[in-house]
């Protein structure tokens, strides 16, 4: 299977359009090279199948057998032409998702250095690559020209970096391919560095293949063989026997038959003609996709037999004619031409192939044709205008908030036939990440302003404010009879610059200006709102907790510490109405760069801060300004004694939907529990806790909330507890209690304005029974000392896992007997720990018991407070989930997650790994690494050196490319508005305030959505 047949996040989309009979069990698939499957944020990404094309495997390889020695001397003299490609398609455009995959090409003019791909390896948007020659040299290569609609592009290389072997070019003879000639494709097969291919055209007029829901080749005919080309052949050149090639493979089956479809060379021979000699390509469409159908087809559609016979004498060897399939609204058939009408004459002269009709609408761009088409027995005579195709095909985009935006290509009009136009969201990120779908979005309005082009839309943004909440429409390219109305958060901080990009094809790069800065936030006015009634019966007191609950958003711009995803909901419990205090579960808020909006009474929305984080027990405490909110808000009551086992209590929760739902309950349980890690992309985890779990279905349903006595005290918060990624790829939550005694201390600090500066032991503690500690060297006065404190569970505290970066007197397998002179047999006797630096321990190692002295570690560089943005990856000390994992710390710089498309994602350094230097030069940390990278001129190579999770050093060689991944700088300070310094690094010198983080691969992808 190849990477051009993925179905964005696993869903499968059928067409707007029905295709003719049985094409659809055919699809094709594109041959780039598959990505590799890769553990990202412990998620499987394969390659999918599309719909209805068949098994999914490597196609085997067709090689060459006993050629000749003729074919032997040609095969010589093509493979110096031909070269592979590894490229990077560096964010979302248009039908293309940001990728880094490998194709082929071949050189078609030395001199001037032109090569010869496929579109689909050229893309529509920012292209960034290199070839390798036969000989291994290597040399970068840019787009001068990729063609709006057919699958060919063509890239520029300097032909003076070639040193070590003549360059030669292979000369392009569309008129030679013809049906039963025997061919070679050479070409980058399954990511092989050269690879031969034997096979036998067998069809000249084979409609174009359909890819899918992306970009799709039309209004050509398709060349067939059996070659069993497979990925990384894409751009291949099909050569006869004389080395002429005749013409470019494109696509092949992926359900393993060995069909392979190659696209004709007439219309890249043209294209290449005008470059050379430096003159425009013209392309000229009317908008209206044809399809060739056969004879019988055709009269069924109503070809008369006059006019078959004309035809048939004209063009002897035609076995079909030209059929309207598609016709765009509001474009120049619309009206004039219908589906199924049958084309019979442009201008006079009876036509029956796609290369003629291209010949007289290219050349006819801006004026007018005159069409025959039969409908129904019955000749009509049109003239239409021939529109520009480059004019609909978008050659520039804009990035603001987060997401990227451009006018509705032909490509996409065409595949749902609708008209071309509208504002097309290619990189739905940021504020404009809408639900269930990152693709396929057509804003119709903003802030009660249409959009209905890009144009209006720069104006219409640069008049909206950071921080503003506005209305947003939109539609579904699958379903535009539904519109969709959105409240939507404008981030322009994080974000800051709006920014043009267009694309240059003299230079092969896009162009990058700055449209406007942003204007600022319209300053928070109170409101006033009441809470809702809520019927709950008999619990009166349950009725009350709702004006203790909150529901909060938290958005995240940048990917740290292992976090899945881009934006979480959830609700949180009031602690002080006075000082705005509340509490939530870090799987909400699980780091402090993000953006916190509160809602109050389902009325008023204020911006929320954090102010502390706990490192252990899986809660954030936040603030909001209370000034703003006129509402009778309740602080809540936290109860100072423990629940009990087998107590009665009220179940006050929030289901999926965010409603209340109340139930009477008990308590089934309250045990020490580990919170399974995430081991191929650790986060943030909850450790020695004490879970309460209750006699409800509505506990499992519910990820918020509280258990509360009759008197409407808060005996435990109900919050979700972030887990492991299953193999389904989704992430596992649980939900549990949490007793709130141990929340008081630190609420009681902040309430005074203080800070918390926690302690704790950097161990991970496993409760062990009666039957294991005895076995272990626990003496039997012990065991009776454990069986009086804690009569409802016998039960002591081995060490598990001692965290790495930190000296630490106890060791795995460790049981402990009491710190300070106190028993531990509850998790809540290990909070001793908090307050002290030295706790005195008794324990039992290798059955002999010892007393020892052991050191807390400080909590407060537990958090992340500063992460580099380099080369598309995100970097940052290890975070505390990952010092609980590993076994050592190879060095302070960690990637924690980059970008699709980017040259970390083509070069490989994975989430995971440890960076320990550059060129050679030992780098223990960021600021080491920021000093050296920096050094490093644009668009050329550095080493790293490596360690992966698990131990495996290796050494990466990676190109910078500042012009679309710029080094940015995140840096936690407290005088900034956001809390966070943002900077940039451009050509070696320091630019602060500029830049924004581009989308991360994995943010949404796998889990469930929140947003």
């Amino acid at each position: 299977m190849n990477i051009d047949s993925i179905v964005v996040n696993g869903e499968s989309r059928g067409k707007r359009k029905l295709r003719e009979s049985g094409q659809g069990l055919d699809r094709p698939t594109k041959h780039m090279k598959p990505q590799t499957e890769e553990l990202v944020d412990d998620m499987m990404y394969d390659a999918v199948l599309p719909p209805d094309s068949g098994d999914t495997r490597l196609i085997p390889l067709a090689g060459a057998s006993a050629d000749s020695a003729e074919w032997q001397a040609t095969i010589e003299e093509v493979v110096r032409n031909v070269v592979s490609i590894r490229f990077c398609q560096t964010c979302s455009f248009d039908t293309d998702s940001a990728l880094a995959s490998e194709a082929t090409g071949f050189v078609v003019d030395a001199e001037r250095g032109y090569i010869l791909t496929n579109r689909h390896v050229v893309g529509a948007g920012p292209f960034w690559g290199y070839c390798i020659f036969d000989n291994h040299e290597e040399c970068d290569v840019h787009p001068v020209y990729r063609d709006p609609v057919h699958d060919f592009g063509i890239l520029r290389f300097d032909p003076k970096v070639i040193k070590y072997m003549p360059v030669a070019a292979l000369e392009l003879r569309p008129d030679l391919a013809r049906v039963g000639a025997e061919i070679r494709v050479v070409g980058n097969d399954a990511g092989e560095k050269l690879s031969i291919l034997s096979g036998v055209i067998s069809r000249l007029d084979r409609n174009a293949p359909e890819y899918g829901e992306g970009y799709s080749d039309f209004n050509t005919n398709y060349i067939q063989a059996a070659a069993a080309a497979s990925g990384g052949s894409s751009g291949s050149p099909v050569v006869n026997i004389d080395g002429f090639a005749v013409a470019l493979q494109a696509g092949g089956r992926a359900d393993g038959a060995a069909t392979d479809y190659f696209l004709p060379l007439d219309r890249p021979l043209r294209a290449l003609r005008c470059i050379q000699k430096g003159q425009e390509v013209t392309r000229g469409t009317i908008q209206c996709q044809w399809m060739i159908k056969p004879f019988d087809e055709c009269r069924r559609l109503g070809l008369t037999s006059e006019r078959e016979g004309a035809i048939r004498a004209s063009f002897p060897k035609e076995t079909g004619m030209l059929v309207a399939e598609i016709v765009l609204p509001q474009g120049p058939a619309d009206t004039k031409i219908e589906e199924g009408d049958v084309l019979i004459k442009v201008n006079g002269e009876l036509l029956t192939q796609f290369v003629r009709l291209d010949e007289i609408l290219d050349s006819h761009v801006g004026q007018k044709v005159n069409i025959v088409v039969q409908r129904g027995g019955e000749d009509i005579e049109v003239k239409l205008h021939v529109g520009d195709l480059h004019a609909i095909t978008p050659d520039r985009f804009v990035s603001v908030a987060g997401a990227s935006f451009h006018d509705l290509s032909y490509q996409q009009a065409r595949l749902y036939a609708i008209a071309v136009k509208g504002l097309y969201v290619c990189e739905a990120a940021g504020s404009f990440r809408f639900e269930s779908s990152d693709q396929g979005w057509i804003i119709q309005s903003i802030d009660q302003k249409e959009t209905p082009d890009l144009k209006t839309f720069i104006e219409v943004m640069k008049a909206v404010p950071d921080r503003a909440r506005v209305v947003v429409t939109y539609k579904h390219l699958r379903d535009l009879h539904t519109l969709n109305t959105s409240i939507v958060y404008i981030d322009r901080h994080w974000t800051s610059k709006m920014r043009m990009a267009i694309r240059n094809d003299i230079t092969g790069k896009w162009d990058f200006s700055d449209l406007a800065d942003p204007l600022p936030p319209t300053p928070l006015v109170p409101r006033k709102a009441n809470f809702i009634r809520l019927d709950s019966g008999n619990h009166s007191a349950a009725a009350e907790m709702v004006r203790s609950f909150v529901r909060i958003v938290c958005s995240m711009p940048v990917k740290l510490d292992g976090f899945p995803r881009g934006k979480k909901t959830g609700v949180g419990l009031v602690i002080d109405a006075e000082k705005g205090l509340v509490i939530v579960s870090r799987a909400t808020v699980p780091y402090d760069l993000c953006d916190i909006s509160i809602t109050v009474a389902d009325s008023i929305i204020v911006e929320g801060k954090v102010v502390f984080m706990h490192p252990l027990q899986n809660y954030a405490i936040i603030r909001y300004d209370p000034k703003l909110v006129d509402a009778p808000v309740q602080s809540a009551k936290l109860s100072t004694e423990p629940i009990k086992q087998g107590a009665e209590t009220i179940f006050v929760g929030f289901n999926q939907n965010l409603r209340v739902v109340v139930a009477k309950t008990t308590v089934t349980d309250i045990t020490a529990v580990g919170i399974p890690a995430n081991s191929s992309a650790p986060r943030y985890r909850a450790i020695n806790l004490d879970a309460i779990t209750v006699d409800t279905s509505l506990s499992a349903q519910c990820g918020s909330g509280v258990l509360v006595s009759p008197d409407g005290t808060v005996q435990a918060l109900w919050i979700t507890y972030l887990g492991e990624r299953n193999h389904s790829n989704k992430d596992n939550e649980y939900h549990l209690g949490l007793a709130t005694p141990t929340l008081l201390p630190v609420i009681q600090q902040i309430q005074k304005g203080i800070k918390p500066s926690l302690r704790m032991l950097n161990v991970e503690f496993n409760a062990v029974q009666m039957s294991q500690v005895r076995i272990m060297g626990v003496s039997d006065e012990w065991i009776q000392k454990v069986e009086q404190d804690n009569p409802e569970r016998h039960q002591l505290f081995m060490a598990r896992k001692v965290e790495c970066g930190h000296d630490q007197s106890l060791r795995e397998g460790d049981i402990v007997l009491s710190l300070n002179g106190k028993l531990v047999t509850r998790v809540s006797d290990l909070d001793v720990m908090y307050d002290n630096e030295v706790l005195e321990a008794v324990i039992v190692r290798n059955s002999q018991e010892m007393a020892i002295s052991v050191h807390t570690v400080p909590t407060a560089d537990l958090e992340t407070d500063r992460a580099v943005i380099f080369c598309g990856a995100v970097l940052h000390r290890p975070h505390h989930a990952v010092r609980q994992q590993i076994s050592k710390l190879h060095s302070e710089i960690y990637v924690s997650a980059r970008t699709k498309g980017s040259p970390s994602y083509q070069y490989g350094l994975a989430q995971t790994n440890f960076i320990t230097a550059v060129n050679s030069v030992k780098t223990h940390n960021l600021e080491d690494f920021i000093r050296e990278v920096v050094k490093i001129p644009d668009n050329t190579y550095f080493r790293l050196k490596a360690v992966t999770f698990d131990n495996v050093p290796w050494v990466v060689t990676m190109k910078k490319n500042e012009h679309y991944f710029p080094t940015l700088e995140f840096i936690k300070d407290p005088s900034e508005s956001c809390g966070w310094r943002r900077q940039t690094y451009e050509n070696g010198v320091l630019h602060k305030g500029v830049g924004s983080p581009p989308p991360l691969e994995g943010s949404d992808e796998g889990g469930s959505r929140d947003d």
